[in-house]
């Protein structure tokens, strides 16, 4: 497949997907694994992302790591996307400055 990133639902499965990865299936491009399900009206926390986040890390390299939500958000409302949106990057943020100071 000629793509830069592959995304793949991993909160809905319980991060079934991402075992895969962790029994040595190599893929040459980003991975993308959903942070949190999107057919859940809940609004995940950043502590929540972040520690999904971190479970990703260990399986997966940071230069490969493309994070986003499970699938599209078609299913969800404005007043739940946004805020899970912003919660999802501020995680992010969280995470890139604690692996700068880990250097």
């Amino acid at each position: 497949m000629d793509a830069d990133v592959i995304p793949i639902e991993n909160s809905r499965s319980d991060e079934k997907l991402l075992s895969v990865f962790r029994e040595g299936v190599k893929y040459g491009a980003g991975i993308g694994p959903g942070v949190y399900d999107i057919h859940s009206p809940r609004i995940p926390s950043t502590e929540k992302i972040a520690d999904r986040i971190n479970k990703m890390l260990a399986v997966l390299e940071t230069n490969i790591l493309w994070v986003n939500p499970d699938c599209g958000l078609k299913t969800r409302k404005y007043a739940e996307v946004k805020p899970a949106l912003e919660n999802m990057v501020s995680a992010c943020k969280l995470l890139r400055k604690e692996l700068a100071s880990a250097k």
